[in-house]
């Protein structure tokens, strides 16, 4: 090496021996701040205080104070035994409300544990008039089949140069106009439905059509044959389709209108027209182009509100429209016979027994229906069983005594303490009274319950309604363990 190289080797070495306190200086006061900024001294070497609000039975007491040694705590109170509900208790508490004159000849009864097990009392034996207490078998298979979150559309869609035409999907509750903010379950409604369909047309530059509706969903009769024959002319029960508002009725009356589709187009051909949309001549049968483009649409709330709704008020017409679905959806026709073997095959399949039965309608409007206790009990038992979180709607669903729906002005008479501890559907049809539901009884103990009475003398009706809600109060209100 040269003399010049040894030179600026030198020059380099003493630099390098010059800085490097320098750079060892910062390295070291880099290190500590990030040890501090990121508690890499305490998470790493065990360093530092403990922090009171991650760690706070580590901070050690201040000085000078003395703190006892901790001690496991005692118990609050000793656990009390859970003892089964005694058939016993059970029928000495319903014997005399169920042995009452005015329910007639022809009385069954049924109680059980509600998560299932052998019955703490059974009495009468065959089958009973259901009347609308069917409607806890269609509503639980309607779940079961379309799932909590279905719901039904219905629509508009173009079908052909300057037609329109208007398709019912089913949604028992479409209005015929706005229902509210407030409003529950949330309605479509043909207004909302035609203000979107009016803004879409006039985008495409469309201001006059011809309207046609189709409601070719549900098939065969509109009016039920097992139903008897004066339920249309005394406007008992809408006509049955797939397309309607206000279920069939006109507004703001009960009266309803005797082609429920054709009145649902004419107030939608009405609604376009205050939106700017000249409607010719008259609404008129067509069915949908299979290919056809949706021009708008409106959807119901989710089926798990109508089922509450329906439920909670009793409601004939809708129960219906969910029986057709049912139909459709087990894979048949949207129709009367094809619903009610639905509701069958579906609760078959969550495994309720359907010995001795005989299902002509959805609703319970048929006076030919036919169920036994065990079924309606089956049903609510597997509507509460935690491992179907879809059936829900059908306990929630369910009026309670003296405080909602159709039991809101009931149970006046019997045990007060049964109100509010017991939710029940209610059956009534001339000569017919059922009660089916859950009892809760003092001690905690939901129980399950069907009473069924269908040879009543008219004249004591509201006698036997009475007895009925005396003994469901009663099991509200004992202690059956």
């Amino acid at each position: 090496m040269s003399r010049r190289d040894t030179r600026h080797a030198s020059a380099r070495g003493g630099r390098f021996l010059r800085w490097f306190p320098v750079v060892l200086v910062l390295a070291v006061l880099a290190a500590a701040a990030a040890t501090y900024r990121f508690d890499l001294g305490e998470r790493w070497l065990g360093l530092g205080a403990p922090d009171p609000s991650t760690d706070p039975a580590a901070v050690a007491p201040p000085p000078g104070l003395d703190l006892p040694a901790l001690a496991a705590p005692r118990a609050v109170a000793v656990a009390a035994p859970i003892t089964p509900l005694d058939p016993a208790r059970v029928r000495r508490a319903v014997d005399a409300a169920l042995g009452d004159a005015d329910l007639g000849r022809h009385v069954l009864a049924l109680v059980a544990p509600l998560d299932g097990g052998e019955p703490l009392l059974t009495r009468g034996s065959g089958v009973a008039v259901p009347a609308s207490t069917t409607k806890l078998l269609t509503t639980t298979a309607a779940l079961s089949a379309l799932g909590p979150g279905h719901t039904f559309r219905t629509s508009v869609v173009a079908a052909g140069r300057g037609r329109i035409v208007l398709v019912g999907g089913g949604d028992p509750f479409l209005g015929s106009k706005p229902a509210g903010a407030t409003a529950y379950p949330h309605r479509a409604d043909v207004v909302t439905l035609a203000r979107a369909t009016a803004a879409a047309l006039e985008k495409q530059g469309t201001t006059t059509v011809r309207l046609g509706y189709d409601d070719s969903l549900f098939s065969g009769p509109t009016f039920n044959p097992h139903w008897p024959a004066d339920y249309g002319p005394d406007d008992v029960v809408s006509p049955i389709t797939a397309l309607w508002v206000d279920e069939g009725r006109q507004a703001g009356t009960f009266d309803r209108v005797p082609d429920p589709s054709l009145t649902a187009a004419t107030v939608f051909a009405g609604a376009l027209a205050r939106n700017g949309v000249n409607v010719l001549g008259v609404p008129k049968p067509r069915r949908a182009p299979t290919d056809a483009v949706e021009v708008a649409g409106v959807d119901s709330a989710p089926l798990s509100q109508i089922v509450e709704e329906i439920l909670a008020v009793s409601d004939n017409e809708a129960a219906e429209v969910l029986g057709h679905h049912v139909g459709l959806a087990t894979g048949g026709e949207g129709s009367f016979a094809d619903g009610a073997a639905g509701v069958q095959r579906a609760l078959e399949a969550l495994g309720v027994t359907f010995d001795g039965a005989r299902l002509y309608d959805g609703s319970g409007l048929s006076r030919q229906d036919r169920l036994t206790p065990a079924t309606l009990a089956g049903v609510l038992e597997v509507a509460a069983d935690p491992d179907h979180p879809e059936l829900r709607a059908v306990v929630t669903g369910l009026p309670v005594a003296g405080f909602t729906g159709s039991l809101t002005d009931r149970f006046a008479t019997g045990d007060p303490e049964g109100r509010g501890r017991v939710r029940a559907k209610t059956g009534t049809l001339r000569g017919v009274t059922a009660l089916a539901g859950v009892a809760t009884d003092r001690d905690g103990h939901p129980m399950v319950f069907v009473l069924m009475a269908d040879r009543i003398d008219p004249l004591e009706a509201t006698d036997a309604r009475d007895a009925l809600d005396r003994v469901a109060a009663t099991l509200g209100a004992c202690r059956c363990a």
